[in-house]
């Protein structure tokens, strides 16, 4: 049986008599010279001019000694011999060459380099037809960087584009001919192995799985592309578990490469408790854009609270962005779909609560772009009503922005118009066009200042079939107009040291904006649908219009005001911190439920944030909403990410003081942590958590152990969900992982403990 060898002993090529006989030939065609049986003059390895030959010459060979037969025609060459002919490169101990009928006899650590990289190693091979093909015994070769192919004896046709072995054995592991490192983590034994280098396909008969030398399974036929393929149809590696919702399951993704831009996926789960689960995924790029759509279907058997029922579920999710014409214009969708409210956890497929789907046609040219589509919601909490979530459709936007200044500024139009109904509340449609002047300066001294003039008007027409839940809005048809102009002004003055502690560069730059604007741009009839999920923090301080969306406005004469200071290191970190307040001359009652402004006073609370950073190993931020009365903490939020070579920490910590009820969520004080550390050589240990600090209880957590090097992937992993919803309750699970890797890819992060499929906590 041939060896696995990747440790090949390094043969000096520094020789005592060093000679060298160049050969211009067509397949070793014409003698090397017509009156000598050896080289008469020694040629050193830097008389480049001798070595490659007359001119059109295609071979060159480098030996310690080249004798040559003018009766028989054989070519012999001794000692570290060398010959590159056809792109091809022989290294040996001995080479026999018979003119007559092209064929090269090579002995002792032979060893080939063809033209696509591949080595090749064997210890006697007879090669035909120019070098291409021919017959080698003891031979193993490496295959791209990973894949490592052994056999007894091989056989190469087709201008060696076909190798057969037979009594093959073949492996990504590395290996090593030295005692002890001579067996692979796993491999493949074969009778027959045929490595097809057009196809980049090596195909087995009789093959055996081995895993340390040890036979796991067997199989007549087996097949998988070369390592140097990125991509081919296959199976990909399962995943085994248990869990108590649903029982022992295995999942079976299969890849189906379609063509170069084209690609799906298809994974069946089985379980024993849930029935089975079908994912779907097919993905397509185009220069301009791509889509990819992810269908998911299952049928339970023991379904509903009390386990009892047959229950059919299904989801689709999605995005695409598809070209029409001129690359000017794209038809895009986004899908998130569920058929039922807990099918997504029940399966790991999502923990996402709250759906948003929409379709539009978007155009492009130059800085301006329209945009025509709808928006369909889904809700999945238990609180949620859904014949109370909106559709949206007609959604209008339309900006225009001149290529050339006006007046020395940037002239802006926008149109914007939505058209909102429900089963249940009010129904509205509305139109809103927004002119917008802005002209930044910088003055001698490093001031920026910017001006801007802006005067939006809106028309609402708005009916209500809900009295009861709704009693502000109107139930027949009520129009409402309003007008909302500003005058702003923004100010910063960067202030720059590059000699601080050392080479450390220092910016400090102070921020003010100011604000005039009338008051009473909310006048009452008009439904909050595109402004309800706000909160001030550090990216809005700086904005001259807070609220997003149209709905709720922010009126009145008002300012921003803080700073900003960062220090850049010499080694490339670097330490950033931001504080600021918003002013007004008096409290708007329309932003008391908004978070940053529930105090009701003339100013909000004080936001701040504080960031260090330094790549790649280690990044803190700090993000607080402090009352400016109490000195209290509305809002606290930190997160740690280090890095450390295979070893990654995350940590965060967030509390709400103050409930959100314009997104139905209350009060909360959690910290997240998870951790991949990874041990000797291999191994990994991941951990996570999740806690409740609010209510004193755990939300889940997982724990798990991995190896992966370059040829395997096993990990197991235990998590535990604390927390119920409707017919889910909590649950245990355990999940093992194996992969056998034969391409040259390197693993992906988290390839071992990986996240949900379509977000993440």
């Amino acid at each position: 049986m041939g060896k696995l060898r990747t440790c090949r002993r390094q043969r000096g090529r520094r020789v005592a008599k060093a000679a060298a006989v160049a050969v211009a030939f067509l397949g070793f065609g014409g003698p090397v010279s017509a009156a000598s049986r050896t080289s008469p003059t020694p040629h050193g390895f830097a008389d480049t001019a001798s070595l490659l030959g007359k001119p059109g010459g295609t071979g060159l060979i480098r030996a310690d000694e080249v004798t040559y037969d003018t009766g028989t025609k054989i070519v012999t060459a001794q000692g570290h011999v060398e010959i590159d002919y056809n792109d091809r490169i022989l290294l040996a101990d001995t080479v026999t060459y018979d003119q007559v009928h092209d064929t090269a006899t090579a002995d002792g650590h032979v060893s080939i380099l063809e033209p696509n990289g591949m080595v090749a190693f064997a210890s006697h091979a007879v090669l035909r037809d120019k070098m291409r093909d021919g017959v080698a015994d003891g031979f193993s070769a490496l295959i791209g960087q990973k894949g490592r192919f052994a056999a007894v004896k091989v056989t190469r046709t087709k201008n060696g584009t076909i190798l057969t072995g037979i009594r093959g054995v073949y492996s990504s592991c590395k290996v090593c001919d030295q005692p002890g490192k001579r067996t692979p983590l796993w491999q493949v034994r074969a009778r027959k192995v045929v490595y097809n280098q057009p196809e980049h396909e090596i195909v087995y008969r009789d093959a055996t799985f081995e895993m340390f030398g040890v036979p796991i399974g067997y199989t007549p036929y087996f097949s998988h592309p070369d390592p140097t393929v990125k991509r081919r149809s296959g199976l990909l590696p399962p995943e085994l578990g248990s869990s108590s919702i649903l029982g022992s399951f295995a999942r079976l993704p299969a890849y189906i490469a379609l063509n170069d831009s084209q690609d799906a996926t298809i994974a069946p789960t089985f379980t024993t408790h849930a029935g089975v689960l079908l994912e779907t995924e097919y993905r397509q790029r185009w220069n301009s854009g791509g889509m990819w759509l992810q269908a998911s279907g299952a049928y339970n058997p023991n379904g509903g609270p009390n386990e009892d029922e047959h229950q059919w579920y299904g989801s689709l999710f999605g995005s695409g962005r598809i070209p029409l014409w001129d690359n000017l214009w794209h038809l895009g969708f986004d899908a998130q779909f569920t058929s039922n409210q807990t099918f997504l956890k029940r399966y790991n497929l999502s923990i996402l609560d709250r759906l948003v789907n929409d379709l539009f046609v978007e155009g492009l040219s130059g800085r301006s772009r329209f945009d025509l589509g709808g928006y369909y919601f889904q809700g999945l909490r238990l609180t949620d009503a859904q014949e109370l979530f909106p559709l949206v459709l007609p959604a209008l936007s339309y900006t225009y922005i001149q290529e050339h200044d006006v007046l020395g500024g940037e002239d802006r139009l926008d149109i914007n118009g939505a058209a909102v109904s429900r089963d249940s509340g009010p129904n509205s449609q509305r139109l809103s066009a927004e002119a917008r002047w802005r002209l930044p300066l910088v003055t001698g001294n490093g001031q920026l200042i910017t001006f801007q003039a802006d005067v939006r008007g809106d028309v609402f027409r708005v009916t209500n079939n809900d009295l009861a839940d709704f009693p502000d809005i109107p139930e027949k048809a009520d129009y409402v107009w309003r007008g909302l102009p500003y005058l702003a002004l923004d100010w910063r003055w960067p202030f720059v040291s590059s000699a601080f502690m050392g080479g450390t560069s220092l910016v400090v730059q102070p921020i003010v904006q100011a604000i005039a604007a009338p008051y009473g741009g909310n006048p009452s009839g008009i439904p909050n649908e595109d402004s309800r999920d706000f909160e001030l923090d550090d990216t809005n301080l700086f904005s001259l219009e807070h609220l997003p969306g149209y709905d709720v406005a922010e009126t009145g004469p008002r300012a921003n005001a803080g700073f900003e200071g960062t220090a850049f290191f010499p080694s490339g970190g670097s330490v950033d911190l931001l504080v600021g307040q918003t002013y007004r001359l008096k409290p708007d009652p329309n932003l008391a439920t908004f978070i940053g402004f529930e105090n009701q006073h003339d100013t909000s609370d004080v936001i701040e944030r504080f960031t260090i950073k330094f790549p790649a190993h280690f990044s803190l931020t700090h993000r607080a909403d402090i009352d400016q009365e109490t000195g209290n903490l509305r809002r606290n939020e930190v997160y740690v990410d280090g890095t450390w070579g295979r070893s990654v920490l995350e940590l965060s910590y967030l509390k709400i003081e103050e409930p959100d009820p314009t997104i139905d969520l209350p009060s909360r004080q959690e910290v997240n942590g998870q951790a991949t550390i990874g041990i000797l050589d291999y191994w990994v240990l991941f951990a996570g958590a999740r806690r409740d600090i609010e209510n004193d209880r755990m939300i889940d957590s997982e724990f798990g152990l991995g190896y992966e090097d370059e040829c395997l992937g096993v990990s197991v992993a235990y998590r535990r969900v604390f927390t119920s919803d409707r017919d889910l309750p909590p649950s245990t699970s355990v999940l093992f992982r194996f992969n056998l890797k034969t391409g040259d890819q390197s693993g992906q992060p988290y390839s071992l403990f990986p996240r949900h499929v379509f977000t993440t906590p």
